[in-house]
């Protein structure tokens, strides 16, 4: 079997301009129970990381509330300079405690989170910002305006959005250029579809976070188990390749602790799923949510 590459995944553009493989990696994972505090093991942790280039990956995704603080400093020590890759983080939600995310969109906090990211980072220009959640405390277009100065201070070069509807996308796009969108999709959870199309047809990057959901095409009995016994191949390596036969704007970072999961993950680039079984699984997927 060929060596792991993500760069068989295939390329996007990132805002238009920036080339990424569409195989890149979530570093949520690289923190504590809860995504909160330090990795239960920290060297493998690190490993994990450290492997993510030799894998062909150029696109990481993190954020400032994962631990908080602590994915993007193992990004640091593990990768900085960061030769070749792409580093994007996230800002605007506070962590009170494990598992708890609270949305903040004042423009001041929101500045001092790239701050925060650019000093934790050990860069000079965050290639991509997200914001993580649109705060309904906050008028939004004082956040996207803040996100529009973000950009014209070369604090950051491109900027995203988290969990938005298609009426959000183009309400931000007035005040700045939206280059990605990361809502929670994946093979069996597919409520966001005209978000997705409405990306596919304005070039914008899709990043589904959660790739990897489980829900009815996780059963010993699904399709999903069946195509991916024809391809000799794991059912998560059918989930990626799935998603990234759906759109060329999907930009999959499935997210891991593990160097064997990791390399196993980024096997998902060299399946190439069939017109028959992306349907047969699509169809799967819409009866397994309706059910």
């Amino acid at each position: 079997m060929s060596h792991p590459d993500a760069s068989r995944s295939g390329e996007f553009l990132l805002g238009g301009e920036l080339p990424i493989h569409r195989l890149g990696y979530g570093a949520m994972r690289v923190t504590g129970p809860g995504v909160w505090g330090e990795p239960e093991d920290r060297s493998e942790a690190l490993r994990t990381l450290r492997r993510v280039p030799e894998l062909g990956i150029n696109f990481i995704d993190t954020a400032d509330s994962y631990g908080p603080d602590v994915s993007e400093l193992l990004l640091a020590e593990a990768l900085r300079p960061y030769t070749g890759l792409r580093i994007a983080t996230k800002g605007g939600q506070v962590r009170p405690g494990p598992t708890e995310w609270v949305p903040l969109g004042r423009p001041d906090y929101l500045l001092q989170q790239v701050k925060m990211s650019l000093r934790h980072l050990g860069v000079e220009q965050i290639t991509l910002w997200q914001l993580h959640r649109i705060d309904p405390g906050v008028p939004r277009d004082e956040q996207f305006g803040a996100i529009k100065s973000f950009i014209d201070q070369g604090l950051i070069r491109f900027a995203g959005l988290s969990e938005v509807t298609v009426e959000e996308i183009e309400a931000a796009a007035k005040v700045f250029p939206v280059a990605t969108v990361q809502n929670h999709y994946s093979a069996t959870s597919r409520m966001r579809e005209d978000v997705l199309d409405y990306c596919t047809a304005h070039g914008i990057g899709f990043i589904p976070w959660y790739p990897l959901s489980g829900g009815s095409l996780a059963r010993a009995d699904s399709p999903l188990r069946a195509v991916a016994r024809r391809h000799g191949a794991s059912p998560s390596q059918i989930a990626l390749a799935w998603l990234l036969k759906r759109s060329p704007v999907v930009l999959s970072i499935p997210g891991t602790s593990k160097v064997a999961h990791l390399e196993e993950n980024v096997g998902a680039a060299d399946i190439t799923l069939s017109d028959v079984d992306f349907a047969t699984l699509g169809q799967a997927a819409r009866v397994g949510r309706m059910g």
